[in-house]
């Protein structure tokens, strides 16, 4: 990994910290991919945007309705449960 995308993951993760007022380090509780029979969402706001098929780290399970997850691009924002297979 060189400076610059360590650099820019450091930026990521405390402007994902500030957004959701996480404290803490950021852990990585599970991986799951997203239901291939899911529809495909497009996202904004603090929604995450989906791809059928797609890896999701997840780092909190805020409620029923909605889980913290990262995607591939780094990008940290809330899902929505009914995407995600239990």
């Amino acid at each position: 990994m060189t400076l610059k995308e360590c650099k820019k993951e450091e930026k990521a993760d405390r402007e994902f910290q500030k957004k959701f007022k996480f404290e803490g380090s950021i852990n990585v509780l599970t991986q799951m991919m997203v239901d291939p029979a899911a529809v495909e969402k497009r996202g904004g706001g603090k929604n995450l945007p989906l791809r059928r098929g797609e890896i999701l780290d997840v780092i909190q399970f805020t409620n029923q309705e909605q889980i913290l997850c990262r995607n591939s691009q780094r990008r940290c924002k809330s899902v929505g449960a009914e995407a995600l297979p239990t």
